[in-house]
């Protein structure tokens, strides 16, 4: 009885050369349940072959929650060995520098690993980075962007602590003798960070636009960062996928065109560069800066010569769109 069992516990079975199968196991489901759905997607021959391997020979063994992928053909004894030691299938997700708390949740939602309400609910945790700022309304700023290798089933709890986590180990290691050298806080360099990152992705520019923005704070000139506009107009849900003379006239907090100084928190998470710009900005007196039409930006000193590069901008429009922060 022993060996004709061995040889069908040993006979390979399923996908060959095709597309793989991925196979979602949820919390909860029995090793009955678990049985019956191999069968089903063609993981395993039959259902009592899995079932009673894993009951006599696995018998102390439990299977592990998770989504798996089978993309050549598998004994039984290689398909509960991989259930029960939990070789889950992990998917690379790239969380872009930059992002808000919001592209964060559509892109995840987007992905199926959480909704939009899951990771809001994760999002307002605000315990997560109170030693970094007692004030912090939420993690926006704290989730560093990176790429993460996520489980299916992996709640949004556990991703938004990972991130944060991942804020924590980079802090750490790179940035946290350099905070020393900044004028503003820690939280208020974050603040810029995220400014500076919504501003531009070309890495030379970023001290630049840092410098901008400090001067600009010494003069007491209002920032007129259009991000934050933005910002303000997705935090009432009324964003319209462009700026309008509405959003501008909008009295938020977050609204640079309408109030002195940083706006209460960031409004992005930003990567390691634009901190660092934001710790350290340029040794220059650019109080402007405007697109060029040509992936960066135009910078000035005076009012005069910015309303020139203005002017060339919108010269080299072909549609029509408003200009950069001014």
């Amino acid at each position: 009885m022993a060996a004709p069992l061995a040889a069908v516990w040993l006979w390979p079975f399923g996908p060959k050369g095709g597309s793989p199968k991925f196979i979602l196991i949820p919390r909860g489901m029995s090793s009955y349940e678990v049985a019956h759905l191999l069968q089903q997607e063609g993981v395993v021959r039959h259902w009592s072959w899995f079932l009673l391997y894993l009951k006599t020979v696995k018998r102390n063994s439990h299977i592990q929650a998770g989504e798996y992928k089978f993309d050549l053909p598998h004994s039984v004894v290689q398909v509960v060995d991989k259930l029960v030691r939990g070789l889950v299938y992990y998917h690379e997700l790239i969380i872009p520098e930059g992002y808000s708390l919001f592209e964060i949740a559509e892109l995840l939602e987007q992905n199926g690993f959480s909704s939009t309400t899951d990771f809001w609910a994760a999002a307002s945790r605000r315990e997560r980075v109170s030693h970094f700022a007692v004030a912090a309304k939420n993690v926006e700023g704290f989730l560093f962007p990176d790429t993460y290798r996520l489980a299916r089933g992996t709640t949004a709890d556990e991703i938004v602590g990972m991130m944060v986590e991942r804020f924590r180990q980079v802090y750490s290691q790179s940035l946290e003798a350099e905070m020393k050298q900044s004028i503003l806080s820690f939280p208020e360099v974050l603040t810029m960070a995220s400014l500076i990152e919504k501003e531009t992705s070309v890495d030379a520019e970023r001290e630049l636009i840092s410098a901008v923005f400090h001067n600009r704070l010494k003069r007491r000139m209002p920032l007129q960062c259009d991000p934050t506009v933005i910002y303000a107009a997705r935090l009432r849900g009324k964003y319209r996928g462009a700026i309008f003379q509405s959003d501008l006239n909008f009295d938020s907090p977050y609204n640079t065109y309408k109030h002195l100084g940083l706006p209460p928190g960031p409004i992005a998470n930003p990567g390691k560069r634009s901190i660092e710009a934001a710790i350290k900005p340029a040794k220059v007196n650019f109080l402007y800066f405007v697109a060029n039409n040509q992936g960066g930006h135009t910078f000035s000193n005076t009012l005069e010569d910015h309303q020139r590069a203005v002017a060339a901008y919108r010269k080299g429009l072909n549609h029509g769109e408003r200009p950069g922060p001014v």
